[in-house]
């Protein structure tokens, strides 16, 4: 650019500014480096999850089939739970290769995946919710749950629950569409009426049905259940109220940044908050907590395994029938040296003992 070039583009810019000056319009808030930002930092992070959450919850749905059987309601929540963090991944790719470039998948795909997003998202969450009063009716009403806690109860529970993801991911189908603009193409949901109003439900949505009505049921059944083991003379009573603390920090950790950013962008779409900076830090800011929510998807394996004694010994089970991976063999060694199979210990027979032993 030479020194005219500079000399026009300033006096158009100051032509620009006196414009919006003269007639008392704000200035358009111009967000061109949070798209390059986001093309460099999401879609390795994406990748990351992606291969993580992949291997965690197949892994999953492998020992479930293979050696538990689904004989529990618990079996049935941690399947579906699997299966929903599945869902959430796999759509991965392809908001990896969009943050990148642009969507490149046509208008078909652009729902669908939308569709499968939102509907992952919101099973997950609702099957954490589940397997949280599953730990509830087990511990706390342990009589009462041997009538309720079956497998057909659980697959009931588990259609509707999926029947309600999928009801309220449908804005997502209808309202995703794809559109060129500036020379490049986009995979957004897009309202053609009332778009503030329609911006501000799908975020109060995501709030209360994402977080705050989960959360209140997860806080009451496990301080609940903490409460009844705090009576209960039982070995295993410490590593089920580790469990229990990982399960609420770790929801609280990985979601409660991201809830909070989303209602920050509903001020802004109403227009309480009106600050072209804030606006800049808030997209910024909306990135980096939507990718430590997905990572939420790879680290329930992660919590069966290292707190869940059953789990980790199907999982040794299935490193030792791998047949030929000297690695996974010698890695299968590894974990019976730091974390022995427990079956030679003694634990009472108690009710709440044996729920307790199928939670972990």
């Amino acid at each position: 650019m030479n020194t005219t070039d500079v000399a026009d583009t300033t006096m158009d810019d100051s032509i620009y500014n006196n414009y919006y000056l003269y007639v008392n319009i704000p200035e358009p808030c111009t967000k061109k480096g949070i798209k390059a930002f986001g093309g460099i930092f999401l879609p390795p992070l994406y990748s990351l999850v992606f291969l993580f959450g992949l291997l965690g919850n197949s892994m999953v749905v492998l020992v479930l089939f293979k050696y538990k059987r689904l004989r529990s309601m618990t079996d049935v929540y941690l399947l579906n739970l699997a299966i929903s963090d599945l869902l959430f991944v796999l759509c991965l790719p392809f908001w990896g290769y969009y943050a990148a470039d642009q969507w490149v998948f046509g208008l078909s795909l652009c729902k669908i995946i939308s569709w499968m997003y939102l509907v992952g998202f919101y099973s997950g969450i609702f099957f954490i919710m589940l397997m949280s009063i599953d730990r509830y009716l087990a511990i706390v009403h342990a009589v009462f749950s041997l009538r309720a806690r079956t497998v057909t109860y659980g697959v009931i529970t588990s259609l509707v629950t999926w029947a309600v993801a999928v009801f309220v991911s449908l804005p997502g189908l209808l309202f995703s569409t794809c559109y060129t603009e500036e020379g490049r193409t986009y995979c957004k949901t897009k309202y053609t009426r009332n778009a503030t109003r329609w911006k501000v439900l799908s975020s109060l949505e995501i709030n209360i049905l994402g977080l705050v009505i989960p959360l209140g049921i997860m806080l009451f059944c496990y301080s609940m259940i903490i409460r009844t083991l705090q009576h209960c003379k039982n070995e295993k009573k410490n590593k089920a109220v580790k469990m229990i603390f990982a399960v609420v920090v770790l929801f609280l950790g990985f979601w409660t940044p991201y809830n909070v950013v989303l209602f920050l962008e509903t001020l802004v779409d109403l227009e309480v908050i009106q600050d072209c900076a804030f606006e800049r830090h808030l997209d910024y800011a909306l990135q980096a907590t939507e990718t430590l929510a997905f990572v939420h998807c790879c680290l329930n394996p992660v919590i069966y395994f290292f707190l869940g004694e059953k789990f980790r010994k199907y999982i040794i089970q299935l490193f030792k029938t791998c047949g030929g991976s000297s690695v996974l063999c010698q890695y299968c060694r590894l974990l019976q040296i730091y974390f022995p199979d427990p079956s030679s210990s003694s634990y009472s027979q108690s009710t709440v003992d044996h729920d307790l032993h199928d939670a972990l």
